[in-house]
């Protein structure tokens, strides 16, 4: 008989040093974990039911007595796996005994040396296997296990809802798209001479850093595709709930089409703040402050060059060393613009100009709240500008939860990664504001909590009146656990 692989490792490994004891390293420690952190997360999830309520978005088709791993239990293996950085399907056929994670589904613990066993990459497989062409159902041979799309968009609006005690006065909806490269013949991917791959366009709904919709889309498509159709779907259901809240929808330039502007106007409670794209006629509605700005700028600069004359001797240089002691000449101005066909009426659109020794930046932006409401200044840099932080959330997101691994062959497929990735996303923005507010880690990105929160070494043991996760003594963190914990436990039990 062949000694299987692992029968071949040597016992232990010796590693010699001058002038002190030699080091020993074997594998006989136990049962040890690098995933101790993970009880947080089980924790926040068993308390805010997160991953209970998507597993209700899904139905069942397999034979009772053929089920060792329950719908719900399979969700919260590959969502956990996932806030802990494991990205693949094929990293479970370790996980699958991993005690931590056995402990994180409320597995039944016996001896120590008792194999517990999860659900492998096979299994998992199941809940991610979408094939178009079959139908799912009992019948089916091959597609046992199905999903409500719609539950589940509506799911991430929900729980967004719950978060919040009483109905906040105003919130932000911002509109973004970005790219998914993919290495595949996954269906429906494009293509994209700027991103030079074939690639899927994401597109997302978020609030501050709750995340309310991820869509996943062809590349092919209008960056505005199916955007108008996903606020419609989440302030409705925003509205159902929160009838008095004000909504101010906010996107690029991408976003500034007729029909979403037409429908946010239409609405009571809901404005819009959108980049606008330059061209002629704008440009020459902005001449006069254009004047004005460089005629500011020229003045700060001779007032400067003239002050560092009567301190060093006159010379060319002066200018370029007094351009970089003044700061550049911004100023805004509200216009009433109408396009000359793609617009049904005319909107109040705001310019910035911003003017330098290098060179003039001019910015354009469209909005339906009024002059009166909030001055042109305000609206570009305190509305507006605010929108660039979303790009983290897209970093949290491809970087660190890896929503860009949609390596499936199926659309659907791919999309239902793409929520989990989102669902794990969910839930660990659930515990960096409700159990990390006013720690050092309150306003930190989802990698850096995992990092320095989740992955802690820890030596589990097992007797017959507990079990016991004994965490690392120089864990540098324990204090924010400490603090994590006590919040944990005010939260009322649903379960």
């Amino acid at each position: 008989m062949t000694p299987a692989l692992t029968d071949r490792i040597q016992k232990q490994f010796r590693f010699e040093q001058p002038k002190s004891p030699p080091i020993v390293v074997n594998f006989q420690g136990g049962q040890v974990t690098s995933d101790a952190g993970l009880s947080l997360i089980a924790e926040i999830d068993r308390k805010l039911q997160i991953t209970s309520q998507f597993a209700l978005c899904f139905q069942d088709y397999r034979k009772p007595y053929r089920i060792d791993h329950s719908i719900e239990n399979l969700i919260k293996q590959r969502i956990y796996g996932l806030v802990m950085g494991y990205e693949d399907l094929n990293d479970h056929e370790e996980l699958r005994h991993d005690l931590m994670f056995a402990l994180a589904l409320q597995k039944r613990i016996g001896r120590e040396n008792e194999s517990v066993i999860l659900a492998g990459k096979s299994t998992l497989n199941r809940l991610e296997h979408c094939p178009e062409d079959i139908e799912q159902g009992a019948d089916s041979r091959y597609h046992k296990i199905g999903h409500s799309p719609s539950e589940i968009e509506s799911l991430f609006v929900k729980i967004f809802l719950e978060s919040y005690v009483k109905e906040p006065r105003q919130i932000v909806l911002d509109l973004d798209v970005t790219d998914d490269l993919v290495h595949g013949n996954q269906e429906q991917v494009f293509f994209n001479t700027y991103y030079g791959g074939y690639c899927y366009a994401p597109l997302y709904i978020f609030c501050g850093k709750h995340l309310l919709a991820a869509k996943l889309r062809p590349f092919n498509v209008d960056p505005a595709f199916g955007a108008l159709e996903e606020l419609q779907r989440v302030i409705k259901q925003i509205r159902q709930k929160w009838q008095n809240v004000e909504i101010l929808v906010r996107g690029d330039s991408a976003y500034a089409r007729e029909n979403i502007m037409n429908w946010c106007e239409s609405l009571p409670g809901v404005d819009y703040v959108f980049g606008l794209a330059q061209n002629s006629r704008l440009m020459k509605m902005t001449t006069t402050i254009q004047s004005r700005a460089k005629l500011e700028f020229e003045q700060k600069l001779s007032t400067v060059v003239s002050f560092l004359e009567t301190v060093f001797k006159p010379e060319e240089q002066l200018y370029e060393f007094a351009s970089d002691l003044i700061s550049n000449s911004i100023w805004y101005k509200s216009l009433d613009y109408k396009t000359h066909e793609s617009w049904s009426r005319s909107r109040r659109v705001v310019s910035k100009v911003e003017y330098g020794v290098k060179r003039t930046n001019i910015r354009f932006v469209v909005t339906s709240l009024p002059t009166n409401k909030v001055s042109p200044g305000k609206l570009y840099t305190q509305k507006y500008c605010k929108r660039g932080e979303v790009e983290n959330r897209f970093k949290e997101q491809q970087l660190e939860l890896f929503s860009d691994r949609t390596s499936t062959h199926t659309f659907a497929g791919n999309q239902l990664r793409l929520w989990f990735s989102s669902l794990a996303y969910v839930l660990m923005n659930a515990l960096r504001q409700q159990c990390l507010a006013k720690t050092e880690l309150q306003n930190a990105t989802v990698g850096t909590i995992r990092t320095k929160l989740l992955k802690l070494g820890a030596l589990i043991t097992i007797s017959a009146r507990r079990i016991l996760i004994a965490i690392t003594s120089s864990c540098p963190y324990k204090h924010i656990f400490a603090a994590a914990h006590i919040r944990l436990k005010m939260f009322p039990n649903t379960a």
